[in-house]
């Protein structure tokens, strides 16, 4: 197996992602999920920062908050990105992370346990690696059903708290794999969903899988707790049966998307009614302008950092 690595700059129109391999093996857990403490209250809604961990730590993500009343500017942290890839040998689907997500994990009392102690959830995104191997192809539900339990065994394994879903770089075909079909992304997040009732599923609305979400009478969205739009610097409400309250038609690249977009898109989530507002790429730089261009319209309030 090998292991591509590439850099995500997504514009609205175009997605690059940086990319995973590492195999994990039994559930052994590693260190019980902290219980985080009440985080000073807030209103508004759900931001969500994405994080290369190739180039950044995830501790980024606690050093923001509000100037008025000190609540966390972040509620989501994802770690971009463990993958999906394939075992020509076995021909089956398995999870990677490449030495970086593999040492976030493995350091979760030091990268992962300080966020949620501030009341800040971190969840896994699993991407496409290039192998054939994605959401959309399992051919039985028992092969889904497989994948399913690596995902949830790792987010017990490492204390997280869900999974995001993002079909990208899969190239389905690849190393003799199947097409997407319309059964396999239905009977993956139904088993996910039953291995971690309590735990955060959410798709990143893109690819072949975001798009076959029904099948033989079950239809899987009610099943997520979060959908975004993928395309950074647009506004594109995610098409999902999901509630406002969960969905981020907003879509920003930190450092990159303007300050002025930023807040105009904030403005709409507030005044639009929809409940998240999804931020990716945050880095090790002071971004308090940036973040604060859209805490101000979300909660009424300027980002502070604190290195």
């Amino acid at each position: 197996m090998f292991t591509l690595v590439r850099s995500r700059v997504r514009t609205a129109a175009l997605a690059l992602s940086a990319v995973a391999a590492l195999a994990f093996g039994a559930t052994v857990t590693t260190g019980a999920e902290a219980a985080p403490a009440p985080a000073p209250t807030k209103q508004g809604p759900t931001s969500v920062a994405y994080v290369e961990v190739n180039n950044n730590s995830m501790l980024n993500v606690g050093k923001y908050t509000l100037a008025n009343g000190g609540g966390n500017a972040f509620d989501v942290a994802v770690i971009f990105a463990a993958n999906i890839n394939y075992d020509t040998s076995t021909k089956a689907a398995y999870l990677h992370f490449n030495e970086n997500v593999q040492r976030v994990l493995d350091n979760a009392a030091t990268q992962i346990r300080p966020l949620q102690q501030k009341g800040i959830k971190v969840v896994l995104s699993v991407l496409g690696n290039h192998q054939g191997a994605g959401f959309a192809n399992f051919p039985s539900q028992q092969t889904a059903s497989a994948f399913a339990k690596q995902m949830s065994d790792a987010v017990a394994k490492y204390g997280l708290d869900g999974i995001d879903f993002d079909d990208e770089y899969a190239e389905y075909g690849n190393n003799g794999t199947g097409q997407p079909n319309a059964s396999s992304f239905v009977h993956l997040v139904t088993a996910l969903r039953t291995n971690m009732p309590g735990k955060i599923i959410s798709l990143y609305n893109i690819g072949p899988a975001a798009s076959r979400l029904s099948y033989g009478g079950v239809d899987v969205s009610s099943k997520f707790d979060y959908a975004w739009n993928p395309y950074y610097g647009s506004w594109q409400v995610p098409g999902i049966g999901l509630p406002k309250s969960k969905l981020s038609p907003a879509a920003v690249e930190i450092g990159r998307t303007s300050q002025s977009t930023a807040a105009d898109f904030a403005r709409r989530t507030v005044s639009e009614g929809y409940g998240v507002y999804l931020t990716y790429n945050l880095d090790g730089a002071d971004r308090s302008a940036d973040v604060s261009a859209f805490t101000r319209e979300l909660y009424g309030s300027a980002a502070v950092y604190t290195p």
